[in-house]
Order: structure tokens, then C-alpha cells, then sequence
């Protein structure tokens, strides 16, 4: 979806909704949004700059990092970006604006970064997720399998000795 920002500039202000089809997109070997991710925003304008605000609601189907279940999660994002035209170099130290030249916003391009820094970097099916037994391959969270857990390796078994 692509806004343009003119009528924002002169001190327009709107309310938005809309689905952002991300179902496409491909993190880690998966197509983890299997549904539209539903985006409630407010475009406020001002001489100077546009204030873009609002929250995306999203639902994710990947695999467990440890265990490797399929596990669903809904996540929740809010969002707030100032819309400028420009920047002198000294204005925009701690990537605070977001520079608009053309004055088109990609309203989709935005929000599917927003929402990429948003994916957690380590995807659990819960916190207490005990993962894949090193030995033979058990889902661990389904119960023990029985390995032995004390396995030395035979090159540090001197050590043992030491204590």
C-alpha cells in the first residue's frame, strides 16, 4: 500500500486498516505467515513531519529451535515512525526518521521491516522446551529416553581421576 504524504503536510490526519500479505515471504526455509497480518495505524501531518503510529497483529507457524515441533504463535507489534522529507547530517544520529523524498510512503515495505525486527531470533515452542536427546533423537518434552547422560569422552576420562 503506498500513501502519499502531500496531504500530510498540510495538516491532514486519517486512520488506517488494511492486511499486509506476508505468506510469500520465506525466513529459514519456511513460510511462516500463513495469514494476513491485520494493521490498525494513524497518519498525523504537520508542517515539518508526518507521525505514523499504530499496532500489527500477526500470526507465525515455525518450527521449534530445539525440538522441532510446528508450534503457532501470535505476536503483537506497536509501531511509531516520524516521516520527514529531509535530514541535515546531524538531525538523524539515532535513525529516528524515516526520509520520505518523494513523498510515497510504501506503507507494506515499512511495516514488513518493522515486523522482521520484531521475529524473535530464537523461535520455542514454550520457554521450558527441553529439546532433542543428543544421543538418540527423542523429543525430550515427551518424556526421557533412557540414554546414559554420563558419557565421558574417553580422552578426558584421565581428568576424573584428578578430583
Amino acid at each position: 500500500m503506498t500513501i502519499d504524504l502531500r496531504k500530510y503536510y498540510l495538516g491532514s490526519s486519517d486512520e488506517l486498516e488494511w492486511d499486509l500479505e506476508l505468506s510469500g515471504m520465506e525466513l529459514g526455509g519456511v513460510k511462516p505467515f500463513c495469514a494476513p497480518v491485520k494493521v490498525r495505524g494513524q497518519l498525523k501531518g504537520s508542517p515539518d513531519s508526518v507521525e505514523l503510529s499504530g499496532t500489527a497483529v500477526y500470526t507465525m507457524t515455525m518450527p521449534c529451535d530445539r525440538c522441532f515441533e510446528l508450534t503457532t504463535q501470535e505476536r503483537g507489534l506497536s509501531f511509531f515512525h516520524v516521516l520527514v522529507r529531509a535530514l541535515s547530517d546531524e538531525e538523524d544520529d539515532n535513525g529516528e526518521f524515516v526520509v520520505v523524498p518523494d513523498d510515497q510512503l510504501d506503507l507494506d515495505q515499512l511495516l514488513t521491516e518493522d515486523i522482521l525486527l520484531d521475529v524473535p531470533s530464537k523461535f520455542l515452542c514454550s520457554p521450558g522446551c527441553k529439546g532433542l536427546c543428543p544421543t538418540c533423537g527423542k523429543n525430550l518434552n515427551q518424556g526421557p529416553c533412557g540414554c546414559e547422560r554420563d558419557t565421558v569422552d574417553p580422552r578426558l576420562a584421565v581428568l576424573k581421576d584428578l578430583l
